[in-house]
């Protein structure tokens, strides 16, 4: 599967959670400091670049996606037998 089948399948799969089971996702697979640097990292970043309104308020979410879809390749990478040789 190459990174971008990758991609569209977990944003695929993100969009039919509920919002219990994104939170437990969150919960499972993201550090509360990684949570708390993306809103202030995006903040910081999207006022410096003139980013406003709606568009800010979910750059953080973007990033988070990025580093979740991130977090599940190095896993498929771990996991891959091929990888060993």
């Amino acid at each position: 599967m190459t990174h971008s089948e990758l991609a569209w399948e977990f944003a695929e799969l993100f969009s039919e959670l509920r919002v219990e089971q994104i939170n437990e996702v969150l919960a499972k697979n993201v550090p509360l400091e990684t949570l708390d640097f993306f809103r202030k990292y995006a903040d910081d970043f999207g006022r410096s670049v003139r980013i406003e309104g709606d568009a800010l308020a979910r750059l953080p979410n973007l990033l988070l996606l990025g580093y979740l879809l991130r977090v599940l390749e190095e896993r498929l990478i771990d996991e891959d037998p091929e990888s060993d040789a």
